[in-house]
C-alpha cells in the first residue's frame, strides 16, 4: 500500500512549522512535499534590520533543505489547484510547469501587499515583504545619501534626503526607526556640504502609531521615533505620488525620491482562485484549520480565516505569532486525518508583542507587562533568538559586530526597482530580465528561453510601461537589453503569460503550433509529472481558475541603454527627453 502524499503550499511561518511538525509526526508514514518559490523559511520580523545593515540577509533566511531533511522540496509557485483531480500545477523558477498530487494538501501560501487605489502608488512605490524588498530598500537609501551629500542644489539635497513610510503598524514603524538610525550614521561619518540632515516620515490614517497594539506600546514607540527626529504624522495619508514627490490628504507636498508603502497585507490571490467561500480574502476553514465540505483541504496562516473561540465571531488576526501556532495544530490535525494522533481545535493565548526599533530601544508587553527601554530591548532580541528555527549563533554575533563595530554603508547594486514591484504576488521573488530565444535547434519546449529563463512575456520579464515599482520601462535602469546591445535581440515569439504576471491561464496552445512528444532519449519536456505520474494523464488546459497579477510586458528601453549585470554600476541612466536622473528612486 502506498504512504499518502501531503502537499504543503508555502513555507512562511504556517508552512514551515506545518513541515517540520508534521515530519516529526508520521514518522516517514507519509510523502510530505514542500512547495515553495524559495529554498528558504524567511524569518520576517527582522527584515527592518537587514534594510538597516544590521544584519546580513543570509541572517533571516533558514535553510529548507537543511532543516527540514524529511519534507522534499520542490521550488516553484502554485498557480493552479484542482481539488476534485486533487492536483496542484505549479510553474518553477526557470519557467517549467509541474504537476504535485495530493491525498492531503495545506495552503499555507501567506500574503502580499495590500494596495490602495492612490494615484501614483503602484508605480512609484516600494513594498516590504521580501528579501529583495529589503536589500533594495538598503541600497536605495545608502545612494540617496550619497548623492544628496555631492548635490550642490539645496532643494535636491532635501528631496533626496527625505524618506516616506506610509503605515505605522508593527513593520513601517521599525522601519522608520532603524532607517532613521542608519542614515544618521552615513551622515556622521559624511556630512552634507549643506548642512542638511536626513528626514524620515512616518504616514497614518489611524489616530496613534500601531493602533493595534497595546496603547502603553505605542507611546513608547512614538516617543523614540521623535527622539530620533522621525516626522510622525497621524490622521494622514498620500493622495497621490509622482516621480518627484508626494502629495498629502492635508494638502501639503513633500519633495522625496522614496516612498515606501508598509500599509498592510492581503491574503495570496491563490485563495479567490478555488472557488471557496472567503472572509475578506481569506479562505473560511472550522476551528480544526479544515475547509468544511472538503475533507482533503486545510488552510493555515494569512490565507485562512480561522475562528477564535475566545472571542465568537472574530477571526485570528493576521501576524507571524498566529501563523505559526496554526502550523503546529494543522499539522496535528492532518496526521489526525491519516490515524495518527486526535484532532485538537485551535485555540491561542496571547503572549504579547515585542517591537524592536533599534539600538538598545524596544517595546514591548511580554504576558502584558509593559516594558521599554534596555530592558525592553534585551527581551526583544530573546525572544526572536528563541522563535528562530536556526541561524541563532549568526544572529548574535551581527548583532554584537554592531554594537562594537560601524556598520558598512556601501550599496551592491544586485536588486533593482523594477524587479520588486509593489503589486507582486510573489514579492519573495525579484524579477530578472528576459532572455532571448536561441536560434537554431533547441532542445527546450518553444518559447523557453535559453537556461530555462522566461522571456519578456513571462514572470520576470521586463517591466511594463505601466509596471509598479519605478520609471516606465524605457526610463528604466537595468531594463531588458536594447536591440544595440549584446544578446539584445528581443523574441518573435513567447509562451502565453504566467497567471502570476497578467492573470491569463498557463496551459494555452503554443505559438508554434504542436510539437511532437519527446521519444525516449530525445530532450524536452519531462514525460512524467512531478510525483511520478504519466504526463498523458494531465489535462492540456489547467482545471479551475488560475492566479491573477500583474500588467503585461514592456517596450524595449532606448537603444543606448546597457544591460543589467553586476558590471554595470547604479547611477544616472540616458532618458529619452535627454535629461539625466537617478536611475531607480
Amino acid at each position: 500500500m502506498s504512504r499518502p502524499r501531503i502537499v504543503i503550499v508555502g513555507a512562511g511561518f504556517a508552512g514551515y512549522r506545518t513541515a517540520r511538525t508534521l515530519s516529526r509526526l508520521t514518522r516517514h508514514q507519509a510523502d510530505i512535499t514542500l512547495l515553495n518559490p524559495t529554498d528558504y523559511f524567511l524569518y520576517l520580523p527582522l527584515l527592518p534590520q537587514v534594510a538597516a545593515g544590521v544584519l546580513e540577509p543570509r541572517r533571516v533566511s533558514v535553510s529548507l533543505s537543511g532543516t527540514l531533511p524529511h519534507v522534499r522540496l520542490v521550488l516553484g509557485e502554485a498557480d493552479g489547484i484542482d481539488l476534485d483531480g486533487h492536483t496542484v500545477h505549479y510553474t518553477g523558477p526557470e519557467g517549467e510547469d509541474g504537476t504535485l498530487r495530493f491525498d492531503r494538501l495545506v495552503l499555507a501560501a501567506g500574503s502580499v501587499n495590500k494596495l490602495l487605489p492612490v494615484p501614483g502608488v503602484a508605480e512609484h512605490a516600494h513594498g516590504f515583504r521580501g528579501l529583495p524588498e529589503a536589500l533594495y530598500l538598503r541600497d536605495h537609501v545608502t545612494r540617496q545619501v550619497e548623492l544628496a551629500a555631492a548635490a550642490e542644489d539645496r532643494a535636491e539635497c532635501a528631496a533626496r534626503c527625505t524618506f516616506v513610510v506610509v503605515g505605522a503598524g508593527y513593520t513601517g514603524t521599525e522601519v522608520a526607526a532603524h532607517g532613521a538610525m542608519y542614515t544618521d550614521a552615513q551622515v556622521r561619518r559624511h556630512p552634507m556640504r549643506t548642512g542638511m540632515r536626513p528626514r524620515w516620515m512616518l504616514l497614518d490614517v489611524a489616530p496613534r502609531v500601531m493602533p493595534e497594539m497595546d496603547e502603553r506600546l505605542s507611546r513608547t514607540a512614538e516617543r523614540v521615533l521623535r527622539q530620533r527626529g522621525v516626522d510622525v504624522r497621524m490622521g494622514t495619508s498620500v493622495q497621490e505620488a509622482t516621480h518627484d514627490g508626494v502629495v498629502l490628504t492635508d494638502g501639503s507636498t513633500v519633495d522625496t525620491r522614496t516612498l515606501v508603502w508598509c500599509v498592510g497585507v492581503r491574503p495570496d490571490p491563490l485563495v479567490e482562485s478555488l472557488g471557496l467561500p472567503v472572509e475578506r480574502g481569506r479562505l473560511l476553514v472550522d476551528p480544526h484549520l479544515q475547509v468544511p465540505g472538503r475533507p482533503e483541504l486545510f488552510a493555515c496562516g494569512d490565507v485562512a480565516a480561522v475562528p477564535d473561540l475566545d472571542e465568537p465571531g472574530q477571526y485570528t488576526p493576521m501576524t507571524a505569532q498566529h501563523a505559526w501556532r496554526h502550523g503546529k495544530v494543522c499539522a496535528q490535525n492532518v496526521a489526525a486525518s491519516l490515524g495518527i494522533g486526535e484532532r485538537r481545535a485551535y485555540r491561542h493565548r496571547d503572549l504579547g508583542f515585542v517591537v524592536d526599533l533599534g539600538g538598545a530601544k524596544a517595546a514591548a508587553n511580554p504576558l502584558g507587562l509593559p516594558m521599554s527601554g534596555p530592558a525592553a530591548g534585551a527581551v526583544t532580541r530573546g525572544y526572536h533568538l528563541a522563535a528562530m528555527p536556526g541561524n541563532r549563533v549568526r544572529v548574535a554575533a551581527d548583532w554584537l559586530l554592531d554594537a562594537v563595530l560601524p556598520r558598512q554603508a556601501v550599496q551592491l547594486g544586485l536588486v533593482r526597482s523594477w524587479s520588486v514591484p509593489l503589486e507582486s504576488s510573489s514579492p519573495e521573488v525579484a524579477r530578472v530580465p528576459g532572455r532571448p530565444e536561441r536560434t537554431g535547434t533547441d532542445p527546450r519546449p518553444a518559447g523557453r528561453s535559453p537556461g530555462g529563463e522566461p522571456r519578456e512575456q513571462q514572470p520576470g520579464g521586463e517591466p511594463a510601461r505601466s509596471q509598479p515599482g519605478g520609471e516606465p520601462a524605457r526610463s528604466q535602469p537595468g531594463g531588458e537589453p536594447a536591440r544595440s546591445q549584446p544578446h539584445g535581440e528581443r523574441a518573435k515569439r513567447s509562451r502565453s503569460d504566467s497567471p502570476r504576471a497578467s492573470g491569463k491561464p498557463r496551459r494555452t496552445v503554443e505559438a508554434a503550433g504542436p510539437s511532437p512528444a519527446p521519444g525516449p532519449g530525445k530532450p524536452g519536456k519531462a514525460s512524467r509529472t512531478s510525483d511520478g505520474s504519466p504526463a498523458g494523464e494531465r489535462p492540456t488546459t489547467r482545471p479551475g481558475p488560475s492566479r491573477s497579477a500583474g500588467p503585461p510586458a514592456a517596450p524595449e528601453p532606448p537603444a543606448g541603454q546597457p544591460p543589467p549585470g553586476p558590471d554595470i554600476a547604479p547611477g544616472p541612466v540616458k532618458r529619452t527627453d535627454g535629461r539625466a536622473v537617478e536611475g531607480d528612486s
